[in-house]
């Protein structure tokens, strides 16, 4: 009872918000890079917001499923099919015994979320299911997932309340410029009143230098008062380091614990998906905002969050054919 993994993609791993706690003993967070993408996938199936999930960069995997349960996907595009059909996405989905669930290369976004009803079965590490690829704990092995793989399910769960409404509208990440909000600090005051306008007014490009741990920018020289170098400090998830070269690095998910480089500002959290879902050579600028602005972007987001999860329990309004109904209703008592 669980799924099979046929081909591993790129860098498929399994995720959660993370490990928290541990930072001091030099353990990084870890966790989704994209945590808006993650939660909606887990409300599709009313599962606890911190379930485990499966985290997929650039190409995806190709599963097999053992037994039925119902699956959620969310995040970039990734082309995904079932049996070879088309399959959609932010969209709760009946996955029967033997089904197969492919994914292609990323046609919008780099990072993609499956969350499954009957909850994969990996161990709690340290408080968390997530994969720490750098201590190689969590997840499945502390490894990304390959051929062969076997993760199984803890439970029967393959009913849902509401199953025809279960759907949304996804989000798109198809252009390839954003602007990320930031809030300036801790140690913006290092820098030269002409790096701070580099910094809020230049045009920045994601470089290939791009992965769980950061994302380096390329672009404008941002000019320190005299040295950018500082006594190492805690990074938090978005902290924006510069180091003597002058140029930005943004720490994601799998960030180290402490850093000696200053700190010029931190990307709100509701505007992180932006980012994590870029890809090389895609333009990125930076407006400042106060903590107090940063505070309801993130309240404006939960209610949002709320909105969707009040939507998907409401009963169907489309007028569906019998036939259909009755093929999604017997995949309840197949296998």
């Amino acid at each position: 009872m669980g799924i099979r993994i046929l081909k591993g993609g790129m860098l498929t791993t399994v995720q959660d918000l993370g490990r928290t706690g541990y930072q001091s003993q030099g353990f990084s967070v870890a966790g989704v890079m994209d945590i808006r993408s993650f939660k909606i996938a887990n409300l599709l199936l009313d599962n606890p917001e911190n379930e485990a999930v499966l985290e997929m960069t650039l190409i995806g995997p190709t599963l097999q499923f053992t037994s039925a349960t119902i699956i959620a996907i969310t995040g970039g595009d990734f082309s995904p099919t079932i049996n070879g059909e088309p399959a959609p996405m932010y969209t709760a989905l009946y996955m029967n015994k033997g089904d197969i669930l492919k994914f292609g290369s990323a046609r919008t976004g780099s990072r993609g979320y499956i969350a499954f009803s009957s909850y994969l079965d990996v161990p709690v590490v340290m408080g968390s299911r997530c994969t720490n690829l750098k201590s190689g704990i969590g997840g499945f092995k502390g490894r990304k997932l390959q051929a062969d793989d076997y993760i199984g399910f803890r439970i029967k769960r393959r009913y849902l309340p509401f199953f025809l409404s279960r759907k949304l509208d996804g989000d798109r990440f198809e252009e390839e410029s954003a602007v990320l909000r930031v809030v300036m600090g801790p140690q913006d005051k290092l820098f030269s009143k002409q790096g701070i306008k580099s910094f809020l007014s230049g045009e920045y490009t994601v470089t290939s230098d791009f992965d769980r741990m950061g994302c380096r920018l390329e672009g404008p020289f941002i000019a320190s008062k005299e040295t950018s170098d500082i006594i190492s400090d805690g990074i938090a998830f978005g902290s924006v380091q510069v180091p003597s070269h002058g140029k930005p690095i943004i720490l994601l998910s799998d960030r180290q614990t402490t850093g000696g480089y200053a700190k010029i500002a931190t990307v709100a959290s509701v505007d992180i998906p932006k980012l994590v879902q870029r890809k090389t050579d895609h333009k990125i600028h930076f407006q400042s905002i106060s903590v107090e602005e940063a505070q309801e972007l993130y309240l404006k987001e939960m209610e949002e969050l709320d909105e969707m999860r009040k939507q998907i329990h409401q009963p169907c309004k489309e007028v569906l054919d019998c036939r259909l109904v009755a093929k999604r209703l017997s995949l309840l008592f197949k296998d």
